[in-house]
C-alpha cells in the first residue's frame, strides 16, 4: 500500500511568479505540480538593521511579513511531494531565493534540488529537470555580500540624513553615486560658457541642387569665430569661381548591432518607444514568463548555437541567403553575468506581427524591439555607396557628403527612424559649378545635455556602477526621495539633491566616488567568480566606514531647508503662502503655521482654456507620479490630456493640438486619437 502511495506522489517545482508557474506547468504534464513563492520568502527585517555586526556581520533573516500563508502552503506541498525542484530565476537573486526556500522546507542545499533554464520553452524546461544540480553557494554568497553591504550603507547613513536634513531621506551605495553623476552634469551645464562660431553653406545649382559646407581654409579646418570674419569670407567668395577639386566614391558597410543586454534594451526602449527602465523591465518580465524571450537580466551579448542555427534558418527562408551572416559578438569585459545569453526571442518564427493579437500594445512594442534587434544581429551588413565632393574657391574648400543605400541587409528588420539617403548629382573633377545662395550662420557651442534615464543607464554601465538588476529602480528612488525632477525626459537635481550630494562628498567620500563604487562591484563579482570570502569584503569596507559614520554624526550641522515665500496670499488669514517640502514633493502652506494650517497643492497653469468648459487646463500628477494635464474645474469637468496642450486648434477637426516630444525636438499633433494631423 505504501509503495502505491509513493508512486502517486507528484514532483514539486517551485518558481517565483504565478504566471511563470502556469506556463511551466503546461510543459511538464500531470506528474508535476508547479507552484509560486511569489518572490522572496525570507529577507532582512525592515524595522531594524538586521545584521549582527559583533558576530562577524551575520545576517538575521526572518520570514517576510505577509508571506505566512504562502510559506505554510509551500511546506504542505513539499511534504506531499516525491521530489522538490527549486526553479527560481537563473541569477544571484534567484539562487538566493532557492537557498532561502531550501532552509524553510528542510532541503539539503547540497542535494540535486536546483534547476535552471534561460528560456521558458518545453525543451529548456524538460532538459533542466533532467539535469538538476546543488544550490550554487558562490552565487548565494555574492547576493548576500551585496545585500549586507547595501543594508549597512542605507541603514547607517539614512538615519543621519533624517536627523541632519529631513525625515524620509535615504542614501544608497549605487543610488548615491548615480545622484552625484547627475549633480556633476548639472554643475557642468551651469558653469558652461558658450562660444560663438559660424558656419558657411553654399547651395549649388546642379540638377536638383545640393548644398556643401565650408570645411577648410588654406588646407586647415575652417574655424570662424565672429561675424566680421564670416563677412570677410563671404565677400572673398563672391570674387572667385567654384571648381570641383576632388570626387571620392567608395562602398561603405554598416555592421548590425549586437543583441540586447539588459542595459542596451533599457536604453533603446527609452529612446525608441518612450519606456522608462522600470516599465521596460516589467514588460520584459511578462514576455519572459510568457515564454517569448530569454532571461532578461544579463550583461552578455553571447547567443547559443541553437539560437544561431534557428535564426539562420528563419533569415534564409524569409529574406534570402544573401541576408544571412553568422555574426559573433563579444563582451567589452568579462563578468559574472556572461553565464546568460543575450536577450532574444525564444522562437524565431514567432515574429512580432504574428504575435500582435496575443500581446498588449506595450508588450508588442517591446517584443518588436527585441525580436528585430536579435534577428538583425544575425543578418548581413547594410551596404552604402558613399560620395564625397570637394569644391574649391580660391583658398576656401567646401565639402558635400552623399550616401545611397545599395543593399539594406539588417536594416530590413531593424530600420532607422529616418531615411539616410542623401544622393548627390554626378559631377566631374575640374567641373565649374554655379553657386546660388551662400549663407553665413551664427551658432554657439552647447554644454553636454542633461541625462535622460536611458543615457544615465549607459553612463552607469560604462563606469561599471551597478548591475542589470539595479538599473531600473535607481531613477524611481531618486525621484521618490525628491533628489531629482524629470522634465521632458531630462533628469534635473533639486536643491535637496545637491544638499545631500554635498554632504555625502564631504563626509562619505568613498560612497559617492564613482571609481570606488565600480571597484566594489568587481569585488562583489569576485565572490562568485574567484571564490572570495564574502564577509572579508564587508570587514574591509566597514573598518573605515564606521569611523566616517562617527565623524559625520559629530560634525554635520543641522541643515535647515528654507521655505520659499510666494506672491500668493492665504485666503484664510491673509498671510503669504510659502512653498514647503513634504514627503510627496513640494506643496503650498500658510506662513502663519501653526496658527493657520491652510495648505494646497502647487498648480502649474498651461495658459490654455479647456475646450469643454473654458476654465484653465493645469498640470497634474497621477498616483504613479506621471504628469498629465486636466481641467481646473475637476470633478465637474473631467477633460484630460496626457501631453501638454497648446493654444492652437487642429485645422482638420478643431481639437486642441498637444506637444509630442520626439528625437528632433517637440512636435505638435492633434489630441483627437481619431485624427492623424501632425506638424513639425
Amino acid at each position: 500500500m505504501a509503495k502505491t502511495e509513493t508512486k502517486t506522489k507528484k514532483n514539486l517545482v517551485i518558481v517565483e511568479s504565478p504566471s511563470k508557474a502556469k506556463t511551466i506547468g503546461k510543459f511538464l504534464g500531470s506528474r508535476y505540480k508547479v507552484v509560486a513563492s511569489v518572490g522572496h520568502v525570507r529577507d532582512l527585517p525592515k524595522s531594524k538593521l538586521g545584521i549582527n555586526i559583533e558576530e562577524d556581520f551575520e545576517p538575521e533573516y526572518i520570514s517576510i511579513r505577509g508571506k505566512g500563508s504562502v510559506i505554510k502552503e509551500l511546506k504542505k506541498e513539499a511534504k506531499a511531494a516525491n521530489k522538490i525542484y527549486l526553479a527560481t530565476d537563473p541569477d544571484r537573486e534567484g539562487e538566493a531565493i532557492s537557498w532561502h526556500l531550501a532552509y524553510l522546507l528542510g532541503i539539503d542545499p547540497g542535494s540535486e534540488c536546483r534547476i535552471v533554464f534561460n528560456e521558458i520553452t518545453k525543451d529548456a524546461i524538460r532538459n533542466a529537470v533532467k539535469n538538476p544540480r546543488a544550490i550554487d553557494l558562490h552565487l548565494v554568497d555574492a547576493q548576500q555580500a551585496r545585500r549586507v553591504l547595501d543594508r549597512l550603507v542605507g541603514y547607517k547613513i539614512s538615519p543621519l540624513l533624517w536627523r541632519k536634513i529631513s525625515r524620509g531621506l535615504s542614501a544608497g551605495r549605487v543610488q548615491t553615486a548615480a545622484l552625484k553623476i547627475i549633480c556633476d552634469r548639472e554643475n557642468e551645464i551651469k558653469a558652461f560658457i558658450p562660444e560663438e562660431y559660424w558656419t558657411i553653406t553654399a547651395q549649388f545649382e546642379k540638377e536638383k541642387g545640393f548644398s556643401a559646407k565650408l570645411a577648410q581654409i588654406s588646407g586647415k579646418k575652417a574655424e570662424i569665430s565672429s561675424k566680421d570674419q564670416a563677412d570677410t569670407i563671404l565677400a572673398d567668395l563672391k570674387q572667385g569661381s567654384y571648381i570641383v577639386s576632388e570626387v571620392e566614391e567608395k562602398e561603405a558597410r554598416r555592421r548590425p548591432y549586437p543583441p540586447y543586454t539588459t542595459s542596451s534594451m533599457q536604453q533603446d526602449a527609452g529612446n525608441k518607444i518612450n519606456f522608462n527602465t522600470r516599465k521596460t523591465m516589467m514588460i520584459a518580465q511578462q514576455l519572459y514568463e510568457m515564454g517569448l524571450i530569454t532571461y532578461i537580466r544579463t550583461d552578455s551579448v553571447r547567443i547559443s548555437d541553437e539560437a544561431r542555427a534557428a535564426s539562420a534558418e528563419y533569415i534564409k527562408g524569409n529574406f534570402g541567403e544573401q541576408y544571412h551572416s553568422p555574426n559573433v559578438f563579444t563582451n567589452k569585459k568579462s563578468n559574472a553575468q556572461d553565464a546568460h545569453e543575450a536577450i532574444r526571442p525564444s522562437y524565431m518564427e514567432r515574429d512580432p506581427q504574428s504575435m500582435k493579437a496575443e500581446l498588449s500594445n506595450d508588450q508588442f512594442k517591446l517584443y518588436n524591439l527585441i525580436w528585430s534587434r536579435f534577428m538583425a544581429s544575425q543578418m548581413a551588413s547594410a551596404v552604402f555607396d558613399r560620395m564625397q565632393v570637394d569644391i574649391t574657391n580660391g583658398q576656401y574648400t567646401f565639402r558635400a557628403n552623399g550616401s545611397k543605400l545599395k543593399f539594406d541587409g539588417f536594416l530590413k528588420v531593424y530600420k532607422p527612424e529616418k531615411n539616410e539617403d542623401n544622393i548627390l548629382p554626378h559631377v566631374e573633377k575640374g567641373e565649374t559649378l554655379t553657386a546660388g545662395d551662400v549663407i553665413g550662420e551664427q551658432n554657439f557651442t552647447k554644454p553636454a545635455p542633461r541625462f535622460t534615464e536611458a543615457s544615465l543607464v549607459k553612463e552607469l554601465e560604462e563606469k561599471g556602477i551597478g548591475r542589470p538588476s539595479t538599473y531600473a529602480p535607481i531613477v524611481g528612488t531618486l525621484r521618490e526621495r525628491r533628489y531629482i525632477t524629470i522634465e521632458k525626459k531630462s533628469l534635473i537635481p533639486t536643491d535637496l539633491g545637491f544638499t545631500v550630494t554635498q554632504m555625502m562628498e564631504e563626509y562619505f567620500k568613498e560612497i559617492v566616488d564613482v571609481n570606488f563604487t565600480a571597484g566594489m562591484e568587481d569585488k562583489l563579482d569576485d565572490v562568485e567568480i574567484k571564490d572570495v570570502e564574502w564577509k572579508q569584503i564587508i570587514r574591509d569596507f566597514y573598518k573605515d566606514f564606521e569611523k566616517e559614520l562617527a565623524y559625520a554624526d559629530e560634525h554635520i550641522e543641522k541643515v535647515e531647508i528654507e521655505d520659499r515665500v510666494t506672491d500668493e496670499v492665504c485666503e484664510k488669514c491673509g498671510k503669504p503662502m510659502v512653498i514647503k517640502h513634504g514627503r510627496f514633493g513640494e506643496f503650498m502652506a500658510c506662513s502663519g503655521y501653526p496658527e493657520c494650517k491652510n495648505t494646497k497643492p502647487i498648480v502649474n497653469t498651461t495658459g490654455v482654456a479647456c475646450p469643454s468648459c473654458g476654465k484653465d487646463i493645469v498640470e497634474r500628477r497621477s498616483k504613479r507620479g506621471r504628469i498629465f494635464y486636466g481641467c481646473s474645474g475637476y470633478p465637474d469637468c473631467k477633460q484630460i490630456y496626457w501631453n501638454k496642450p497648446v493654444n492652437k486648434k487642429c485645422p482638420q477637426c478643431g481639437s486642441l493640438l498637444v506637444e509630442k516630444n520626439g528625437r528632433g525636438g517637440n512636435k505638435l499633433e492633434c489630441s483627437n486619437k481619431e485624427c492623424d494631423y501632425k506638424e513639425a
